[in-house]
């Protein structure tokens, strides 16, 4: 069992600053989580604890029932993966992925079965008999996380292994590490994995789960799909999804037929389940919030659709999709959109009073004191 657990987790620096602020997280074994916000919300530091690196300045780490506060690295059961591959110059990859076993003093024949086992799950056999110096980017990292595997730790630790790479390398090596999970798991040996990134891309698309940090707390714990689908609160709703969700300040109104979401003199029927939801939680300003997914140009007369109209300001063309910018009394708003129906409807030039389809079972109303999303389900 490999199940990670962070008690009332806490770091604070010599000189006061609170780094990390009691957090409790349960990373479940086998399983894949990712750790995401932005530049100094604490991501690497937890990592960093978990790994042994960085003293626990309060609360309590525990892998597989066994709390490892006081632990050395090396005795943790972990492996972790750094952004700059560390490697050692003078030795050959072979070298480099049986360093750590050779230290543990294993047998030879032993080293060079798991050293072989890992060069072949990634596909670097090739590479063996190489120094570093002759190794690309990807290749290097591959290398990196070769030596992670030898190991066979019960917990993988990767911190941005990424982001030293080309864009190209950067979406192949996401592919490779999944697989590696999922191989793993297929081979009745599943390690948990904890994945720091700044990346979304790299939460997205690679975590069971994805952990949501800011300011060293813990903004949300949850799948990708609800993460991006019931955000918690708006530094989640605008943190995940490119382009960001548009978020606006609005008025909320009652009228003889329900709630409605009021931008200037324009008017948005909520759903009466989100309606209900906000009512019961109750509020005093509130922000609209809609993806750019849910949001695309009104190419019907439909009386039925919830439509917003404002001027297009400005179009990227992404070639199956353009990304159209438009403003709505002097607000931003993003809209994503086939580039078919932009040819339709726009010509793919700039127009005034374009009529836009929001679709409003997919809005999300926020409290603007506690930035609490209030029209989630109660």
């Amino acid at each position: 069992m490999a199940e990670v657990k962070f008690n009332k987790l806490e770091k604070v620096y010599s000189n006061g600053f609170k780094a990390v602020h009691g957090i409790d997280l349960t990373i479940n074994d086998g399983e894949f989580l990712v750790i995401v916000g932005p530049s100094g919300c604490a991501k690497s530091t937890t990592l960093r604890m978990l790994a042994g690196l960085e003293n626990i300045s309060g609360g309590e780490i525990t892998i597989g029932g066994k709390v490892v506060n006081n632990l050395a690295p090396k005795d943790r059961g972990i492996a972790m993966v750094f952004q700059n591959y560390a490697l050692y110059p003078h030795m050959t990859v072979a070298e480099n992925l049986g360093f750590g076993l050779k230290l543990q003093k294993l047998p030879k024949a032993e080293i060079e079965q798991r050293v072989n086992e890992a060069a072949k799950i990634l596909e670097i056999e090739e590479l063996l008999d190489r120094l570093p110096r002759q190794l690309s980017g990807g290749q290097a990292q591959r290398v990196a996380v070769g030596r992670a595997i030898v190991k066979k730790p019960d917990v993988f630790l990767f911190d941005e292994p990424l982001s030293n790479l080309d864009a190209k390398l950067r979406a192949s090596m996401r592919v490779r590490i999944s697989d590696l999970h999922r191989h793993l798991r297929e081979e009745n040996r599943p390690a948990t994995a904890v994945y720091v990134t700044h990346d979304q891309t790299e939460a997205m698309t690679m975590g069971d789960r994805i952990c949501v940090m800011k300011l060293g707390e813990i903004m949300q714990v949850d799948t990708p799909d609800n993460l991006y689908n019931n955000p918690v609160n708006m530094f989640v709703a605008g943190f995940i999804g490119a382009p960001e969700m548009n978020l606006r300040d609005c008025d909320i109104v009652e009228q003889d037929d329900g709630m409605y979401v009021k931008l200037g003199e324009q008017l948005l029927k909520l759903p009466e389940e989100k309606a209900q939801s906000v009512r019961s939680n109750g509020f005093k300003k509130a922000v609209f919030g809609i993806r750019p997914d849910n949001v695309t140009l009104s190419l019907s007369e439909d009386e039925t659709a919830q439509t917003i109209t404002g001027d297009v300001i400005r179009m990227e063309n992404m070639g199956h999709e353009v990304f159209v910018y438009f403003s709505v009394l002097g607000h931003e708003y993003t809209a994503r959109v086939p580039i078919d129906d932009v040819r339709e409807k726009l010509d793919m030039k700039l127009q005034k009073g374009v009529k836009f389809v929001v679709e409003m079972s997919k809005a999300h109303v926020f409290d603007k004191e506690t930035e609490k999303n209030i029209s989630l389900k109660l």
